[in-house]
């Protein structure tokens, strides 16, 4: 079937996290969010079908996680990705970010250094010094071409610390846009393991890519490392699941899995994904492929307009190139360096919410993390409010 992303959905009457945010709508009912990363489109046919027929049953008693929801996951990374993944070592976690919490917590002790590539996605850096252990930033570097690479220098020489244990990985990478080669992950890989990092592997964004780039899951480039790699996934970013808190963390190693599961159920008191997460992620899994295909169609187009716009009315500005995920990154630092104080008054006065880039840490500043995953008619105000603020501010109001 064919999907109209073009529709515009009113999510303010659905206690949505990012549209009934108090700060935003202390400004009002007219302002737009760009910020936290979920979408404004309705989810794919099949899915809504069998969440439909599973409320209409109607008895919503004591579950266990179907075998469906593990097949399901694993025909996905098969088809999609070319991973072939064992069931059993399919673990749950209510999120992404949650799982990797988890792990730091099996993985490292307290004072343990924790790699990191910032600009990246900034709940990173907070929940390793929640957990008392210390961030270690291996920082991307902005290449000639206006593309973000790895500094491999400079992680050789972070993990060759004793001290440094694990490396969490974001790929694709939020908020770079970059969808890493094959040649990158490699020599990641190979820097980590020969100085007994072990990698976290953040996947989530890994389906929603431009058109000809394909994402390279990082245990299929290291099978005889399999044990020193954990991967969390998630149909949450896909298919635009997020408030059923379900994710998948895949655990090859045995002993390392039965620490987690044993972690997960007695001291965190999880046993798997709720009946109604089973039923979307399943679906969204066995069926949702022409739906996703729309999707990065759409967001493709979105891109190509965003691309234009800046160059046409933001010329100082820069819109890094995007290989996948649904979050522009833009350097308006021509025009507001200090992009902080930039969002708080873009959202008093301009009625729109962007995400600073300062959050996502070392070379974040001057940025901006702009959510495409919208109404094209939203994105052209959203931008068109943000344009006209910058302007009058360059030319002195």
């Amino acid at each position: 079937m064919q999907y109209d992303f073009d529709r515009v959905v009113d999510r303010r009457a659905t206690d949505s996290v990012k549209w009934n945010n108090a700060e935003m709508l202390a400004y009002g009912a007219d302002t737009l969010p760009f910020w936290v990363a979920d979408m404004d489109f309705t989810v794919a046919e099949p899915i809504r079908r069998a969440l439909a027929a599973r409320v209409e049953h109607a008895v919503f008693g004591y579950a266990v996680t179907p075998e469906s929801y593990f097949s399901a996951v694993c025909g996905w990374y098969a088809r999609r990705h070319n991973w072939q993944i064992d069931p059993e070592t399919i673990c749950f976690s209510p999120g992404v970010v949650a799982g990797v919490s988890y792990l730091l917590a099996l993985l490292t002790e307290p004072g343990n250094g924790v790699i990191i590539q910032p600009p990246v996605y900034h709940v990173f850096a907070r929940q390793i010094a929640e957990a008392g252990r210390r961030v270690v930033d291996n920082p991307l570097r902005l290449g000639a071409d206006g593309r973000y690479e790895m500094d491999f220098a400079d992680l050789a020489q972070k993990a060759a610390d004793p001290n440094n244990k694990v490396m969490v990985l974001c790929s694709p990478h939020n908020p770079a846009g970059r969808v890493w080669r094959e040649d990158e992950l490699r020599r990641l890989g190979e820097i980590c393991f020969a100085n007994d990092v072990f990698v976290i592997s953040d996947e989530i964004h890994n389906d929603l890519l431009r058109d000809g780039v394909r994402h390279i899951c990082f245990p299929t480039l290291f099978p005889a490392e399999k044990n020193r790699i954990v991967t969390c996934v998630s149909a949450s970013k896909t298919f635009n699941l997020a408030a059923f808190e379900c994710a998948s963390v895949i655990i090859a190693d045995n002993t390392l899995r039965q620490r987690y599961q044993e972690y997960l159920q007695k001291t965190i008191r999880l046993h798997g994904p709720s009946a109604l997460a089973a039923v979307a992620t399943t679906a969204a899994y066995a069926e949702g492929e022409e739906w996703l295909t729309q999707l990065n169609q759409y967001l493709e187009h979105s891109l190509d307009w965003l691309a234009d716009f800046v160059s046409a009315q933001l010329p100082a500005a820069r819109l890094i190139p995007c290989d996948g995920t649904y979050l522009a990154w833009l350097d308006v630092s021509a025009y507001a360096p200090d992009t902080a104080a930039l969002c708080k008054r873009l959202l008093a006065e301009a009625h729109v919410y962007f995400e600073e880039g300062e959050l996502f840490g070392t070379g974040g500043a001057g940025f901006l993390r702009i959510n495409i995953a919208c109404p094209l008619s939203m994105l052209r105000e959203g931008m068109a409010r943000l344009a006209s603020f910058l302007l009058q501010e360059q030319n002195g109001r």
